[in-house]
């Protein structure tokens, strides 16, 4: 983790991304007072649940991985954040602490942002207000999409609901490339064992390519199919 000052090169002097653009002038100085600019380096912790929750991040650029922690190192993965997004945006009205951790997959450069800022702001600002629960609402709805796949549906769907899922946010950036094969079992909800093995029946069936760590798929429509029958 490495502080961004304003001598710095990556040094970011403004906000830009267009939720920011929402904020009148005034608004904009107390998120600018209240923000301090850091570069995680890949592998590292941008937030770990249980940790004391004084600021929300906001991802200028970059992909990070968001799981919660379970026993013997035995994680779930929720979804993949990308530029633009908002992280820990919960401990700003519930719990001071993090519910979840976030990992950095690439370098990731965010803001920190004092949480009593972002209240603030919220509390003054009503369509920024109403931008911040649509996020937050679209996050809700992936969560409670994860468990009810992982309640409800067996081993085929969940591995194809989560190779659609990874593949659906890739955009530009080949995250298959960047995530293990154990990361991919824990947004399935499988065992690493049981990923490997349902990955190579899947490439045999034709559903899949697997090429060194990236996977493309050759029938999403098969795939979705496999979903909706889980």
């Amino acid at each position: 983790m490495k502080t961004i000052s304003e001598t710095d090169q990556g040094f970011v002097c403004d906000i830009q991304s267009p939720c920011f653009k929402l904020l009148t002038n005034d608004e904009v100085e107390v998120v600018r007072a209240s923000k301090t600019q850091v570069l995680f380096r890949k592998g590292e912790n941008l937030t770990k649940q249980g940790a004391f929750a004084s600021y929300v991040l906001f991802v200028i650029e970059g992909i990070a991985k968001q799981h919660l922690e379970g026993d013997s190192s035995k994680n779930l993965n929720l979804r993949i954040i990308k530029t633009g997004e908002f992280i820990g945006l919960s401990s700003v009205f519930g719990k001071n602490v993090f519910n979840y951790s976030v990992v950095a997959l690439t370098d990731t450069l965010v803001f920190l942002i004092e949480k009593s800022a972002i209240a603030k702001v919220v509390q003054q600002n009503g369509m920024f207000a109403f931008t911040l629960i649509r996020r937050y609402c679209e996050q809700n709805t992936i969560l409670y999409d994860t468990l009810r796949n992982h309640t409800y549906k067996q081993m085929n769907g969940r591995l194809a609901d989560a190779l659609l899922y990874i593949d659906s946010v890739k955009g530009s950036d080949d995250i298959f490339a960047l995530l293990s094969r154990r990361d991919i079992a824990e947004f399935a909800g499988l065992s690493t064992e049981s990923t490997v093995k349902l990955l190579k029946v899947f490439e045999k069936d034709g559903l899949i390519r697997l090429d060194e760590k990236s996977i493309i798929l050759s029938n999403r429509d098969a795939l979705v199919e496999i979903s909706k029958r889980g």
